[in-house]
């Protein structure tokens, strides 16, 4: 590719003032060479970078005190990551003992990946400015609704009279009363052992054997249940009577094995007597 520099032109500036690379190998923007590269049409390790470095200086002297910060910021920035992706590119391929070295190669794929990082960027800036043109063309509409759609507009029916607002306000700000923990099923009614053993002892009497869910169908509170059981567990301490159970988990069947109707009876008077004298002393 072969260009002509008129004496207007010096090199590394085109005709609008902007800097251009100009190589033996290309010729184009800066942009341009970053493209290629990061698309790997063009190898960085054949782009001398010293040259485009010298091209740039003189594009910054011939424009003297009207040089952009952001045009020499951004070329400083890609210099600086072509340079050390083109030392990482000129390293050997194969085993490496030196661990500088070895960092090099690691890091070759992070300095492509910046490229590419800082080419997206410029897109998305690109985007942005030409969103914020397309934003100073609209204008927010300053005018009143139509007539036709304001008779479409449905009458306000609020429903509420002022009596009914006055109430509405006095529940606002009507002090809230504090707020109270209930403790009603903290406090269950006194459930006692020996008297619901009394009872169990003249029932398994009457019937001589039964299951514990028949012993239970009286019960309406799950404390009443825990009585019945540990009133079982008494009376099996007192050898009265036997649990069968025919399998894990089964059904629980008990039978009586402590006398007659009449003894249970008894039995169970002198028990509720003995609690009696124990409460009330």
């Amino acid at each position: 590719m072969t260009t002509v520099d008129t004496p207007d032109t010096p090199q590394g500036t085109d005709e609008n003032g902007r800097f251009t690379v100009r190589l033996a190998n290309f010729t184009g923007p800066f942009d341009l060479l970053l493209q290629l590269i990061s698309q790997h049409q063009m190898d960085v390790t054949e782009v001398a970078l010293h040259q485009v470095t010298e091209d740039f200086i003189a594009h910054i002297r011939v424009l003297g005190d009207a040089w952009d910060l952001d045009e020499t910021t951004e070329f400083l920035v890609i210099a600086a990551t072509l340079l050390d992706l083109k030392a990482a590119r000129l390293l050997p391929a194969a085993d490496v003992d030196d661990e500088d070295d070895l960092a090099l190669l690691e890091a070759r794929d992070l300095l492509f990946a910046r490229l590419l990082q800082y080419r997206a960027y410029k897109q998305v800036a690109a985007l942005f400015g030409e969103l914020e043109a397309t934003a100073l063309r609209r204008y927010p509409r300053s005018v009143a609704m139509e007539d036709r759609f304001v008779e479409l507009m449905p009458e306000v029916m609020l429903g509420v009279d002022p009596r009914r607002f006055a109430e509405l306000a006095a529940a606002v700000f009507r002090p809230k009363p504090p707020p109270v923990v209930g403790l009603a099923h903290l406090h269950m009614h006194p459930v006692s052992v020996r008297e619901h053993a009394g009872i169990l002892r003249v029932r398994l009497a009457e019937l001589g054997e039964a299951s514990f869910a028949e012993l239970t169908t009286d019960c309406t509170e799950t404390v009443e249940v825990v009585a019945r059981f540990l009133a079982l567990l008494e009376l099996y301490r007192e050898t009265v009577v036997l649990f069968t159970q025919e399998e894990p988990l089964g059904e629980l069947l008990v039978r009586w094995v402590g006398g007659s109707k009449e003894q249970a009876e008894l039995a169970a008077a002198a028990a509720l007597a003995v609690a009696d004298e124990e409460e009330y002393g």
